[in-house]
C-alpha cells in the first residue's frame, strides 16, 4: 500500500505539468497578427459626402472614382491645358488621399515622353486642382490611411 501510495504522489506531481498551459509571448502574438493583415487593401475606401449613402462597398468605391474624375475633368476643362497640348486628350493623374483628409494630385507621364513640359503640366495641374469638397480618408482597421490611386481624365470630349 506505501508504494501504491508513492507511485500515486509521484504521478499528482507529475500530472500538474500537463495543466500547465504555454502562453504565447507578446511578440509572437503581434507578428501573427500583421502576417494575417492584407496591407494591400483596405476595410473602406476614401469617400465623399454624395457617396456615403451607399451601403455596397464596391458601388461606393465607383462613385467616388466617378465623382472625384467629374470633379478634376470640370476643373481643367477650362483651363489652357487643351490650348498648350492639342494632342493631348487624356492625362493620368496619380491622386494621394492623406489620414488627415488633404489630397496630392501629380501627373504621370510615359517614361519615355519628351513632348509635354512636365513643369508647366504641374503648376496647372496644382493652380487648377484646389478647393475639393471634403474626402473623408480611406480606413484600414479603424484608423484612416494613406491611399493613392491613378486616375485617367479625360481632358477633350467630343
Amino acid at each position: 500500500m506505501k508504494h501504491y501510495c508513492l507511485f500515486l504522489v509521484i504521478i499528482l506531481f507529475n500530472s500538474c505539468q500537463y495543466f500547465e498551459k504555454q502562453v504565447p509571448s507578446e511578440k509572437e502574438l503581434l507578428q501573427k497578427e500583421l502576417k494575417s493583415i492584407n496591407w494591400k487593401e483596405v476595410d473602406e475606401f476614401p469617400s465623399v459626402a454624395d457617396c456615403e449613402k451607399i451601403d455596397n462597398k464596391i458601388q461606393r468605391q465607383q462613385c467616388f472614382f466617378e465623382v472625384l474624375t467629374q470633379l478634376i475633368q470640370e476643373k481643367l476643362s477650362v483651363d489652357t491645358l487643351s490650348v498648350l497640348y492639342p494632342e493631348l486628350d487624356t492625362i493620368e493623374v496619380k491622386v494621394t488621399i492623406f489620414p488627415n483628409a488633404t489630397m496630392k494630385f501629380e501627373p504621370q507621364f510615359p517614361k519615355d515622353s519628351v513632348a509635354y513640359d512636365r513643369i508647366k503640366i504641374d503648376s496647372i495641374l496644382k493652380s487648377r486642382l484646389v478647393d475639393f469638397p471634403k474626402v473623408n480618408p480611406a480606413i484600414k482597421r479603424g484608423i484612416p490611411v494613406k491611399t493613392q490611386f491613378i486616375l485617367p481624365v479625360i481632358l477633350k470630349v467630343e
